[in-house]
């Protein structure tokens, strides 16, 4: 185990990688392009992750520690692979520090990137500035302010959460469920409740998806014990009548138009594939699937595979997903290069 693997990006799937190669004395080298560790929950000031309910700064904080402070993980922040090649077992990259490095293989740990909200301009956002995103409404949890118009500072007294903006949305290019942001939008109903008892929270929605076990914890709790109020409905506009934000659409269960005023309006953005998919992609010679995310090869031989034998891919570079299940995936794309390591061992011994 000479060699290093090479992780790049160092999200919360990037540093479960890195950790579990280092635990099994392996080391390896995390390249990230922003200038600290942790992606977007720390880089983007998340505040209690779901479902655990931590903290992100301690959550993935702790992440970050363990596997930076370990003596096999050699971290290079505010740095990129600007070229990749040769054969498993044998790649030299080049990083944008000018130094070339030879590594045994590759996971590509990149991410994903907020849907932007200007795309859906007929929402109000970036023509009023009481229409946010759920990322901002995170930072205003995660700093201690609390949830705050940001035109004036005052609390509000009644919150839209609109789901899907910029997730399933053929319109805009946008067909595929972002996984999370159900669940995010209902603990983030429950968070404005608990701060603000006053305030009346409704979220508006084509259909609820909080998958798996997450429908009793956040879904019915949000709406029995929290009083959060869901509508099924096709938003039109967001507008604003000089005091208030007007929400336009149709209630699609009674089909007939519904127009509501809010103090502030929250934009549930989606997940989009990572910018530099593209670049990626000719770099490191993998596939990229139709939507513009790393395509992954079948899991039913190996966790993480790609086209390209030797690199490797987790988490939400391949698709939205969870901060459990890339945590979870990080470390399997790990014990996948381990094993295929040993498999070539074997076959050069």
């Amino acid at each position: 185990m000479s060699k290093p693997i090479l992780i790049v990006g160092g999200g919360p799937a990037g540093l479960a990688a890195a950790h579990s190669l280092a635990t099994f004395g392996q080391s390896c080298i995390v390249v990230e392009k922003e200038d600290r560790l942790g992606g977007a929950p720390i880089l983007e000031g998340y505040a209690k992750l779901v479902p655990s309910g931590e903290w992100a700064k301690d959550a993935i904080g702790g992440m970050v520690d363990r596997a930076s402070g370990h003596e096999l993980v050699d971290v290079r922040t505010s740095t990129s692979v600007t070229s990749f090649s040769g054969e498993a077992g044998d790649f030299t990259a080049g990083l944008s520090d000018g130094e070339p490095v030879n590594v045994s293989a590759a996971i590509l740990c990149t991410g994903f990137t907020h849907f932007d909200s200007a795309n859906k301009p007929e929402w109000g956002f970036g023509t009023y500035p009481d229409v946010v995103t759920t990322t901002q409404v995170e930072q205003m949890v995660s700093s201690g302010q609390g949830v705050r118009c940001p035109s004036d500072g005052r609390k509000p007294k009644r919150v839209a959460i609109l789901l899907c903006v910029g997730s399933r949305d053929r319109q805009i290019g946008r067909e595929w469920c972002s996984k999370i942001c159900c669940t995010v939008s209902a603990n983030m109903a429950m968070e404005i409740r608990e701060e603000l008892p006053d305030c009346h929270v409704y979220i508006y929605y084509m259909d609820i998806r909080t998958f798996g076990l997450y429908e009793t914890k956040y879904y019915w709790k949000s709406q029995e014990e929290f009083k959060v109020k869901y509508i099924k409905a096709r938003i039109a506009e967001v507008t604003s009548d000089g005091e208030k934000l007007i929400v336009k659409g149709e209630d699609t269960l009674v089909k007939r138009p519904i127009t509501i005023p809010f103090d502030m309006v929250i934009h549930a953005i989606g997940m989009d594939p990572n910018v530099d998919n593209p670049d990626l992609s000719s770099i490191f010679g993998v596939d990229l699937e139709p939507h513009g995310y790393i395509d992954k090869a079948s899991s039913y031989s190996a966790s993480g595979l790609t086209n390209k034998s030797g690199v490797f891919v987790a988490g939400a570079a391949t698709g939205p997903e969870t901060i459990d299940d890339s945590i979870a995936q990080g470390k399997a794309a790990a014990m996948a290069v381990l094993e295929q390591r040993q498999l070539a061992a074997r076959l050069v011994s």
